[in-house]
């Protein structure tokens, strides 16, 4: 078959900050390779950190969860100018609204390689119950089957995978499960705790769905019976998600004297090193939840809900529990038996660290996920080629 060089690649998703903190070793690879990469996504705040990375990143303005038809034709015509002008050999999307414009955009502008990537399926899986997502869920099948048809699509689960191709949407042949977007094992790893206690971490975007809620509860009833048990919640409130906490939410919470409020945390090695246990009791549509990953890597035992994405990194009773979403009662009790416990958490995360490194390892994902380009990973600069 003719091989071609592959000289540039278009990394597009619906926030830079997704582009930085979950594909910006990705990036950066590429670019040790000799391939040219641009970043692509709406406005945010960085710019200046691709820049100084020397990686180049162009603004596309949109807004995330409109679904106005003029709004979306004016996303994909932008989209496609940029691919037009910059005639990229492989372009790789993020999200699923990312999915289906850049989809559009890539044959409108004839792109020889297009990738899309389907990190937690959400209301398109009719996961989550706000009361718009029927709709959303109609016209995301809908956009789905004709975004998706011919390109390369990764799943971060099986059950991901099997959904879409049961409901038609991606062809067996054209999807490829790549677990998550990789764990730095040498940024993240265990170390001695550098605090006194037990704390217990959520750390997510600051959405309801997150179990946000169940959370605040158990700590509630965990707290009752020790009270020397800390629960912390880390994140940032996500504007353009319509499940978001809002102010209000985020006042009363502050206000809470069974939780700590940490806000946004750009060092999550360090906060991780004064956690004991990692809580993630989502009951939404997830890939594989990055917090569960970056943990493992560290060595903690693992309190998820039993939900695609999130049973792919905790074995029950092995590294962790997997509960029933919204289940107070069952939260609670999981972290009370490993708070009371010091030698479960020990021998628990020593499986945690044990099942990273042999599925999550970043040169696992990056490796996999490069190789859909058609670029060898191990090739020099000047060989890197795509069929």
């Amino acid at each position: 078959m003719l091989r071609r060089r592959v000289a540039k690649v278009i990394l597009f998703a619906n926030t830079d900050w997704y582009l930085y903190n979950f594909r910006l070793s990705l990036a950066m690879t590429l670019k040790q390779l000799g391939v040219e990469v641009l970043l692509v996504s709406p406005p945010g705040d960085y710019r200046e950190r691709f820049a100084s990375l020397g990686l180049r990143w162009r603004s596309l303005p949109f807004t995330r969860r409109s679904l106005n038809p003029i709004d979306q034709a004016r996303a994909v015509a932008g989209l496609a100018r940029i691919y037009a002008n910059e005639r990229p050999d492989v372009v790789h999307h993020f999200t699923i609204k990312s999915a289906v414009y850049g989809s559009i955009a890539a044959r409108l502008t004839r792109v020889p390689t297009i990738v899309n990537s389907i990190a937690g399926l959400g209301s398109a899986a009719g996961q989550t119950s706000l009361s718009e997502h029927g709709l959303a869920r109609r016209l995301a099948f809908a956009s789905l089957r004709l975004a998706l048809r011919n390109t390369h699509v990764i799943v971060q689960n099986p059950d991901d995978g099997e959904f879409l191709i049961r409901q038609r949407i991606v062809e067996a042949a054209r999807c490829q499960l790549i677990k998550g977007s990789g764990v730095d094992l040498a940024r993240f790893r265990p170390t001695r705790k550098r605090t006194l206690g037990v704390t217990v971490l959520l750390a997510s975007r600051l959405l309801w769905s997150k179990g946000i809620k169940e959370f605040v509860e158990a700590a509630i009833k965990v707290r009752s019976r020790h009270p020397q048990v800390r629960f912390v919640i880390a994140g940032d409130a996500d504007p353009g998600n319509p499940d978001t906490l809002l102010p209000a939410d985020l006042d009363e919470l502050s206000r809470n004297s069974n939780i700590v409020m940490r806000g946004h945390v750009d060092d999550m090695p360090s906060l991780l090193a004064e956690t004991d246990i990692v809580a993630l009791p989502t009951s939404y549509g997830e890939g594989v939840p990055r917090i569960l990953v970056e943990a493992a890597a560290c060595g903690l035992p693992l309190i998820t809900t039993d939900a695609p994405g999130c049973r792919e990194i905790v074995r029950p009773g092995v590294n962790g529990y997997l509960i029933k979403a919204r289940d107070v009662g069952a939260l609670a009790e999981a972290i009370d038996r490993l708070a009371s416990n010091h030698s479960l958490r020990g021998a628990m995360g020593v499986q945690s660290r044990l099942f990273a490194e042999t599925e999550f390892g970043e040169a696992i994902v990056l490796d996999a996920t490069i190789r859909t380009y058609g670029v060898d990973p191990s090739s020099s600069p000047r060989t890197a080629a795509a069929s």
